[in-house]
């Protein structure tokens, strides 16, 4: 059985990563369409990607639009998490039910409402619609996640706290806060993350004034199948590593300092 298991584990493996192994080579391709393998090597689509405004605003239209949705997904589920986990009130079944809504309808509903809503608003093809338009995508999300952290929290903590004189707001900044600071980053990241990827809602909402990097890769492999999209893929993919391998580097290398210093 554990023979099996660690087969299965590699399956998993290479399932995961074969499409790397097809998008990587392809942004260094020469050839003018995607194709695997590469006829030959280059630079030639970076150079594309970091010199082509139509790459590089709908770039930065992603990620001014998902830090704004993460700093408001984070400003309304910090104190509805803890409403809803810490208070009992009349109702709250029922707003604990709609804060996990938007998970349980398909995005394109979602997207047909919201364009025909904020088309009614006159925000549609503005970066105002779908910064809230994601942010309502995210609010489930990090609520989930603030959510678990919450429940685990020892509220004795905060009663020691008080109980030697330091006031409520004292003991959320100096007790709860910090205890609770990874699942904040974890829900951040999430909100962020699910912004920046978020594609159906984005073609409804966007537009051109406030094309995503999401909807602009979806128009070009539509049309063109443009090899800029493998090169956005594998700039992604590092981000990513690097976000997953740097703080565990970072870690060792503290670590390791004292024991060169004592040697």
């Amino acid at each position: 059985m554990t023979r099996f298991m660690k087969w299965l584990g590699v399956v998993v493996v290479i399932f995961i990563a074969a499409p790397l192994v097809i998008v990587v080579p392809m942004s260094f391709s020469t050839a003018r369409s995607l194709q695997f393998p590469p006829p030959g090597y280059g630079l030639g689509y970076y150079q594309a990607y970091f010199s082509d405004p139509s790459w590089l605003i709908p770039t930065w239209n992603s990620i001014i639009i998902a830090t704004a949705t993460t700093v408001l997904t984070m400003l309304l589920v910090v104190p509805a998490t803890f409403a809803l986990v810490r208070h009992q009130f009349r109702g709250r079944s029922i707003a604990d039910l709609m804060m996990l809504m938007p998970l349980a309808v398909p995005s394109i509903v979602m997207a047909v409402g919201y364009y025909s809503y904020f088309g009614a608003m006159g925000i549609v093809h503005t970066h105002i619609g779908v910064v809230l338009a994601h942010t309502a995508l995210a609010v489930p999300i990090a609520f989930l996640v603030l959510s678990a952290n919450l429940k685990g929290f020892d509220r004795t903590l905060e009663r020691a706290a008080m109980s030697l004189g330091a006031s409520p707001t004292k003991t959320f900044i100096h007790v709860t806060l910090p205890i609770l600071r990874p699942g904040l980053i974890i829900s951040a990241l999430f909100a962020f993350i699910h912004s920046f990827d978020e594609t159906v809602v984005s073609i409804f909402i966007s537009g051109r004034n406030a094309e995503t990097l999401p909807r602009k890769m979806f128009d070009s492999i539509r049309q063109e199948a443009d090899p800029v999209i493998a090169v956005i893929s594998t700039l992604l993919f590092a981000l990513v590593l690097l976000g997953l391998v740097g703080p565990r580097l970072v870690a060792a290398l503290r670590n390791r300092r004292p024991r060169v210093q004592a040697a």
